[in-house]
């Protein structure tokens, strides 16, 4: 130990990663000293005659002291690492707290005679969840202090609350171990007396029924995490009476259950990768018995919501990026559909939002969100303005229906997150709110970018960038690449002022929207998975050669950022070209692909085998072999990374970056930085609270920033 403590000394006064002639390597002499050495002990994995031998297997057993000990070594050398950095990191973490108003509120909403918000207080972690009687000037509820219910709890998540429909009920949810798995509370919001009947082993969202005292609910399986049953629950009894109501056999499906936005429904929803399936019940009658909608089938997706006489249905029947559908409200059977608005080759359409005599369709063309109006007493229809180059506009919280007013939220790369209540009839746009960004921040010092790369195949991929005025593209400046590619989540270009640590330090910032997500519509997400899923590798890679044969950066002075899926996407791309990045962070990354998938006991594996495939079929085992990060380390030079995970992952388990780092370290032959970081409090998420995940922000800012000399 005194010999780190003086070699850290040493480092120190020689300025960590600061050596201009050496910048790909952190520093020469840092590597000195040496990395945990993970146990090695061979597990052999035989299918389809192949026999991989896996190492570091033994790593999976969270409860196995010498993991933890391992976990506990790998970030006590990222501690001895970075302590030259300790005060670029609390200088980071203090100036991206400074941008936050810390005493802050939503802007209320009105449901059911209340106005709902949510506001912080300066230094506290967790938001105060409360509402108003009728009217903005009235005396304020607290029905929900986070900040008390957190005490003693180094990991406190709430989540699915939701109010019963004559406003005297709370459900609400509770995380403490960030394993997404919660138990459900109920709370009298006239008295303030928490019942004891609390549910464990849930989702945490609930739906009331219309007696105000019913509500229905889903349990996880214990083992995988997955969705599986719902129960219904009356207030104030027993929890281990409540009755089943419907049990989800086959794994590949999780089930939810909501309101429909009217109230008169409740709505049980089964869904996998490729196929839905709901039930619907009269709210009225929680007794009652559920009726389905339209069986499920194959590729067949849809969603439904209700108005007045008619159901509405979004489908990609015959439809490959959706049209909307409408049927009775007794004969909902697929045959008894009928087209409101076709289907467009060149549009997505994401959802609707129905109001008394309006609907708000969220659609998507070119890449960017689009909100499209329908009166139905005037017939008007069309859409609203955004001139920003790149941006996200997002129907926001519209529980009223009987109303003309459109709640939306805007946002760009430059724009802060805004509010507007929009007038539906008179299209006058009021700005209700804009995120304050403490410090003098000024978004006309910076530029928003929106670039088409063409990549190998011919496809043009989008990509987002902002940079501050002044950054010159000479191909020296840094540039964080950051890439998702997965589930066709669409990654929005929007504002973030933990950015501008980045930016103001010269960094330019950069979204490649590939395949695998949805920014191009249906089958840009099509021809990201499954047997194309090198797509989603292969334009990442093309759009970081673009941004350097355009001058934007130089592979010394190139990084890249994912994470989850998108830490999977920073596998594969350093394996496929290592010298591309000066340095890569990969937060919580699913890289040990054919393992998880083969494990169905691992939350998430059954319902994914339309993503990835399943690897007991020979043909996607041989494929996902085939690029698999964990399957796919060799003896060759790796650029400077940063690994991040917690402890408690319920999404991507914290062994398979373990294992990944312990093998890299194993075969790499660069003298380049390998750091990784467990969170032994947090799961997927990373920490609860808005100031404590600051630190993780700034821990990967200081790394890029070593790595630049700064």
């Amino acid at each position: 130990m005194r010999k780190a403590a003086a070699f850290i000394m040493m480092l120190s006064g020689m300025g960590l990663f600061a050596c201009k002639e050496n910048k790909k390597n952190m520093s020469a002499e840092i590597n000195t000293l040496k990395p945990p050495v993970a146990e090695q002990r061979d597990t052999a994995m035989t299918i389809h005659g192949d026999t991989r031998i896996d190492k570091y297997y033994w790593m999976n057993d969270r409860n196995d002291p010498k993991v933890i000990a391992y976990l506990t070594a790998e970030n006590e050398y990222l501690d001895t690492i970075m302590a030259p950095h300790k005060e670029l990191r609390k200088k980071l973490y203090e100036e991206m707290r400074g941008r936050i108003m810390e005493t802050d509120a939503s802007v209320p909403y009105l449901k059911n005679g209340y106005y709902y918000y949510s506001r912080f207080e300066t230094g506290k972690e967790y938001p105060i969840y409360c509402r108003k009687k009728g009217s903005l000037e009235a005396a304020e509820e607290i029905i929900l202090n986070v900040n008390d219910l957190a005490k003693g709890h180094q990991y406190y998540q709430v989540g699915g609350m939701s109010v019963s429909p004559d406003a005297q009920w709370l459900a609400y949810g509770v995380d403490t171990v960030s394993r997404r798995q919660y138990t459900i509370y109920i709370k009298n919001l006239q008295t303030g007396e928490v019942l004891a009947d609390a549910i464990p082993q849930t989702s945490a969202s609930v739906a009331w029924a219309n007696d105000n005292k019913t509500f229905f609910y889903t349990t996880k399986n214990p083992v995988t995490l997955r969705e599986e049953r719902v129960l219904r629950h009356v207030t104030g009894t027993d929890v281990q009476t409540d009755k089943e109501i419907f049990n989800e056999k086959d794994e590949t499906f999780y089930v939810d259950v909501d309101r429909s936005k009217s109230g008169k429904f409740i709505m049980i929803h089964s869904s996998s990768t490729v196929s839905t399936e709901y039930r619907i019940l009269d709210a009225s009658k929680p007794d009652g018995a559920f009726r389905v909608f339209e069986p499920r089938k194959r590729d067949h997706l849809y969603e439904v919501d209700h108005q007045d006489d008619k159901f509405y249905i979004v489908t990609n029947w015959d439809a490959v990026n959706f049209r909307l559908m409408e049927s009775g409200l007794e004969k909902t059977a697929r045959d008894n559909w009928k087209e409101v608005i076709a289907h467009r080759e060149d549009v997505l359409l994401q959802g609707i939002e129905l109001f008394r005599h309006h609907m708000v369709l969220s659609e998507r063309k070119n890449g960017l969100t689009q909100l499209r109006v329908l009166n139905s007493q005037t017939k008007e229809d069309y859409y609203l303005q955004f001139d920003e180059p790149a941006y996200l506009a997002a129907i926001s919280v519209n529980p009223e229906f009987d109303t003309k007013t459109l709640r939306y939220a805007y946002t760009s790369m430059q724009t802060p997150m805004s509010t507007y209540d929009y007038d539906m009839d008179t299209k006058k746009n009021e700005l209700r709110k804009r995120q304050e960004v403490l410090g003098g921040y000024d978004p006309k010092n910076y530029v928003t970018e929106r670039l088409y790369v063409t990549a190998r195949d011919g496809v043009k991929v989008p990509v987002s960038l902002v940079y501050k005025k002044g950054f010159e593209k000479n191909g020296k400046k840094p540039l964080l690449l950051y890439g998702y590619g997965s589930y066709g989540n669409s990654i929005e270009p929007s504002f973030n002022s933990n950015r501008l640590s980045l930016l103001d330090r010269g960094f330019a910032y950069a979204i490649a929207h590939i395949r695998g997500g949805e920014e191009m519509g249906r089958q840009w997400y099509e021809d990201g998975k499954l047997f194309k899923k090198m797509n989603t590798f292969t334009d990442f890679i093309d759009c970081a050669d673009y941004l350097i044969k355009e001058h934007y950066t130089d592979s010394s002075h190139l990084y890249a950022l994912g994470g989850s899926a998108g830490g999977l996407l920073m596998g594969a791309v350093v394996n496929m070209r290592p010298g591309l990045w000066n340095g890569v962070i990969a937060a919580v990354p699913f890289v040990d692909v054919v393992t998880t998938m083969l494990d169905e006991s691992i939350p998430l594996t059954t319902g994914e085998f339309d993503e990835w495939g399943n690897p007991k079929k020979k043909e996607y085992y041989d494929y996902m072999k085939s690029y698999s990060p964990y399957d796919n380390v060799t003896a060759k030079a790796y650029p400077n990374m940063l690994v991040t995970t917690g402890l408690h992952d319920s999404q991507v388990q914290y062994w398979e970056p373990a294992k990944w780092v312990a093998k890299l370290r194993e075969l790499k032959t660069d003298h380049h930085t390998l750091l990784m970081h467990t969170d032994m409090e947090a799961g997927h998420g990373g920490a609860s609270g808005r100031f404590k995940s600051l630190e993780d922000v700034a821990l990967q800012y200081a790394f890029l920033l070593g790595l630049e000399g700064k």
